[in-house]
């Protein structure tokens, strides 16, 4: 095994251009992981939330990281090395997963050549999907997965909103819903609209151009992947006894959500290699397919967090390492 790797690293927060590309000293699997040769990363807000410092967090409640860091969580690539302790894995194996999350500190250490992993945060990569795709789906995934069917459990029939469909969490969560039987409902702006269709999606809403309170009624659950000051003007469009699941945080007026009979269920995205297996059959099958916005190599992943900043994706930012092979 090299004893150096390239690494992006953040060595003081701030904007894109702190993400230094470096050689670091590579590292070895421990005791019930794995280590992966990273084909392909991808980011996520919790990314750029590290890179940055937690700015709209109060400084008494931003979380403590250690200085220089390897950001990134998502990782696609193929075992390298297998470490004391674990079953199940072989060198030569295709993987991908959610890597290390949540956990503060270093992190899942994914925007670099080699990473380790612990072995139960890992499931095979899908044959018919390259590792650029691949590192698209685990966060983002998980997120949607998670909150359809651990936190709200979602039954046949049901009409969910997403808003922010086009986004990571969105596309995948109009696709899941779908896998249920639900009837669903996206809400993006008008450029998203084919993409959104092509996945699955019963109606589509232009936020840009048509005030959706007004043209929807009856739903049972609400996926916000926005949030914001102003997530409550989602309320008139559920029906009592609905739910709203906020990927991120937003005002829902939650005493007036209570008096209509609106429930809340949150969650944290968390790592977990058998639900990535789960994932990995549907898309396997071809009933989940992952919308890539971007694709960048590890060395311009500052140009990578600059194209998140501004807005409006569709799909996920990749990060490729290795080039993938035809």
């Amino acid at each position: 095994m090299p004893e150096t790797m390239k690494a992006v690293r953040v060595h003081e927060h701030g904007g894109p251009e702190v993400l230094r590309y470096e050689e670091v000293p590579a590292p070895r699997a421990g005791l019930g992981e794995v280590l992966v040769r990273v084909h392909a990363a991808c980011l996520n807000p919790p990314d750029w939330y590290v890179r940055s410092g937690f700015p709209l967090i109060p400084e008494e409640l931003r979380p403590k990281v250690d200085l220089p860091l390897i950001p990134g969580s998502d990782v696609s690539g193929v075992v390298a090395e297998v470490g004391p302790a674990v079953s199940g894995w072989e060198v030569g194996d295709e993987v991908f997963g959610l890597v290390r999350f949540p956990r503060r500190g270093d992190g899942g250490r994914a925007y670099a050549e080699y990473t380790t992993a612990p072995a139960y945060h890992l499931a095979r990569k899908p044959r018919n999907l390259s590792h650029v795709e691949a590192a698209g789906v685990p966060m983002a995934g998980l997120t949607a997965h998670q909150f359809l069917f651990d936190h709200i459990r979602l039954e046949e029939g049901r009409t969910v909103l997403v808003n922010g469909a086009a986004g990571g969490v969105g596309h995948f969560a109009v696709q899941l819903a779908k896998t249920r039987g639900a009837h669903v409902i996206a809400v993006a702006s008008g450029r998203h609209e084919e993409f959104l269709r092509g996945l699955g999606a019963d109606e589509f809403y232009d936020y840009t151009t048509t005030d959706v309170t007004e043209k929807v009624k009856g739903v049972d659950h609400l996926v916000d992947s926005v949030g914001g000051p102003r997530g409550y003007r989602f309320l008139p469009v559920l029906k009592p006894g609905g739910t709203i699941s906020p990927v991120y945080f937003g005002d829902y007026h939650a005493e007036h959500a209570a008096e209509l009979g609106i429930s809340f269920r949150p969650g944290q995205v968390h790592s977990d290699g058998r639900q990535m297996g789960e994932l990995a059959a549907l898309l396997g099958e071809g009933a989940l397919r992952v919308g890539i916005d971007s694709v960048f190599p590890l060395a311009e992943a500052a140009k990578a967090h600059e194209r998140a900043e501004r807005g409006h994706i569709q799909g996920k930012i990749v990060l490729s390492v290795v080039e993938d092979r035809p």
